[in-house]
C-alpha cells in the first residue's frame, strides 16, 4: 500500500518551546561560522604545510563516521533537550578554554586537532537529539515548516552575517571568534534548558537490549522503508557530488575562471542568497508535489546548475548556477528531514537521523578525493561535471521511491508512519 505523506502547510507556533529553540539553533549557528572560518585561518599562522592545514579540517568529518550512528542510539535512549543542553555547555567550556589558550599565545596544531575532534564528537549526540526533539515541540504538519524556518535562520546566520566579521574579529584579536562562539553556545544551553517538555515515553527496552542492537534496528528500519532507503542513498550520492564541487571550487574559480578572489566571494554569496531563498520554497515545492518529489525536483535543477557551472566559461554562468544549486539544495534538505521525520518510528527517530548524517559525513571526503583526481584528469572543470552525473544518478535512484509519494490535504498520524514494503 502506498504511503500518504503529508506536506505540511501548518506554520508552527513560536510560543510552546519551538521560538526558543529556534533562536539556540540561529545563536550557535552564528558561533559555529565564526569559529569554523576561523580555525582554518588560525592553522595558516601556525603552520605553511598544507596537509597539517587540511587535517584540521579532516578533524571535523572523522568523528561522524566513528560516532555518529552511536550518537543517534544514545539519543533515543535519553532526554533530549538535557542531553542538549548538556553539550551545549560542555562546548562552551571547551571553546572559552581553547579562547583563553590562544589569547595567551599557547595556540598550536595539536590543540587544534584535538578541539576540532572534540566539538564534532559532542555533535554526533546533539545533532541527533535535536532532530529528534523537534516532532515535540511542533504539530506534525507544521514540521516541514518548523524545519524550513530552522535551516533558513541557520543559514542567515551562518553564511550572511557571521563569515564577513571573522577577518574583522581576528584582526582585533586572534582569541575573538572563539570568544564569541563560546558565548554563543553557553547562550544556546540556557535557551533550550529553559524549554518545558515532557521527558519523552518509551516502552521498556527487551532485557539483553544494547547499542549495538538498538544501532542495528534503526539501520534495519531504515533500510527497510523503500522511500527512506532511496533518499539515503541519493543523499549520499549528492554528497559525494558535493565534496568533489565544493574541494576544488577555488581552482574552478580563480583558474579556469580567472575570477580571482572577488569572483570566488560572489560564487559564495550567491549560494548562500539561494539557500536562504530555498527555505521559503521548501514547502511551496512540497506542498504541490510531495516529500519524494520534491527531492526530485531539486535533485533535477541541481543536475542542471552543476551542468552549466561546468560547461559555461563565464563568471555570469557560475553565479547563478551557485544561486540555484544553493537554492535547491535547502529544498532538498528541509524536505529529506522532514520526509525522515514522518515516517520513522518515534522511538527511532535519532538512529535514523544519525544513519542519514553518517552517510552524508562519508561522501564528503569520498567526494573531495574523486573532485581533486577529476581536476587532474579532465581538466578544472572536470569536478562540476563529476558533480553533475553524481546528482543525475542520485535522482535516477529516488526515481522507484517518488511512485509511492502522494500528497495529502489533511495530516494523519498513522498514514504518515505507514512503512511502504521494499
Amino acid at each position: 500500500m502506498a504511503a500518504v505523506e503529508e506536506a505540511g502547510t501548518g506554520a508552527p507556533a513560536w510560543r510552546g518551546g519551538f521560538g526558543r529553540l529556534w533562536t539556540a539553533a540561529v545563536v550557535s549557528r552564528f558561533g559555529d561560522a565564526l569559529r569554523t572560518s576561523a580555525l582554518p585561518l588560525l592553522a595558516v599562522r601556525l603552520s605553511d604545510d598544507p596537509l597539517v592545514i587540511a587535517s584540521v579540517t579532516a578533524c571535523g568529518y572523522v568523528p561522524w563516521l566513528l560516532f555518529g550512528l552511536l550518537g543517534g542510539a544514545v539519543a533515543d535512549r535519553i532526554d533530549q533537550r538535557r542531553a542538549m543542553w548538556a553539550v551545549d555547555t560542555v562546548r562552551g567550556l571547551l571553546v572559552a578554554g581553547f579562547a583563553l589558550a590562544v589569547g595567551l599565545g599557547h595556540a598550536s596544531i595539536p590543540l587544534l586537532l584535538v578541539l576540532a575532534f572534540a566539538l564534532t564528537t559532542l555533535q554526533t549526540l546533539f545533532d541527533n537529539a535535536a532532530t529528534a526533539l523537534l516532532p515535540s515541540l511542533v504539530d506534525r504538519e507544521s514540521l516541514g515548516s518548523a524545519n524550513a524556518r530552522l535551516m533558513t535562520g541557520q543559514q542567515l546566520a551562518g553564511g550572511l552575517l557571521a563569515a564577513p566579521l571573522v577577518p574583522l574579529l581576528l584582526t582585533a584579536g586572534a582569541s575573538l571568534p572563539f570568544a564569541a562562539d563560546a558565548s554563543t553556545f553557553l547562550a544556546a544551553a540556557a535557551l533550550v534548558a529553559s524549554l518545558r517538555t515532557r521527558p519523552p515515553e518509551r516502552a521498556p527496552r527487551p532485557a539483553g537490549s544494547t547499542l549495538r542492537t538498538e544501532i542495528a534496528e534503526g539501520l534495519h528500519a531504515l533500510w527497510g522503508d523503500r522511500a527512506l532507503r532511496a533518499t539515503c542513498v541519493a543523499t549520499l550520492l549528492c554528497n559525494i557530488g558535493m565534496g568533489a564541487l565544493i574541494a576544488t571550487l577555488a581552482l574552478h574559480v580563480t583558474r579556469w575562471l580567472d575570477a580571482g578572489n572577488a569572483g570566488y566571494a560572489a560564487a559564495m554569496t550567491a549560494y548562500s542568497l539561494g539557500s536562504i531563498s530555498g527555505g521559503f520554497l521548501a514547502q511551496r515545492v512540497a506542498r504541490h508535489t510531495g516529500r519524494v518529489r520534491a527531492l526530485l525536483v531539486a535533485g533535477g535543477v541541481q543536475t542542471a546548475s552543476l551542468l552549466l557551472i561546468g560547461s559555461v566559461r563565464h563568471v555570469t554562468a557560475l553565479v547563478a548556477g551557485m544561486l540555484l544549486l544553493g537554492a535547491m539544495n535547502m529544498v532538498w534538505n528541509v524536505n529529506q528531514v522532514t520526509l525522515m521525520q514522518h515516517r520513522s518510528p518515534e522511538a527511532m527517530v535519532g538512529r535514523i537521523a544519525s544513519a542519514f548524517r553518517t552517510a552524508s559525513t562519508s561522501g564528503a571526503p569520498l567526494g573531495a578525493l574523486l573532485g581533486g583526481a577529476a581536476a587532474r584528469a579532465w581538466g578544472l572543470n572536470g569536478p562540476a561535471l563529476l558533480a553533475a552525473a553524481l546528482f543525475a544518478l542520485a535522482v535516477t535512484s529516488l526515481t522507484a521511491a517518488g511512485r509511492a509519494d502522494i500528497p495529502a490535504a489533511v495530516a494523519d498520524d498513522s498514514a504518515t508512519r505507514r512503512h511502504v514494503a521494499p
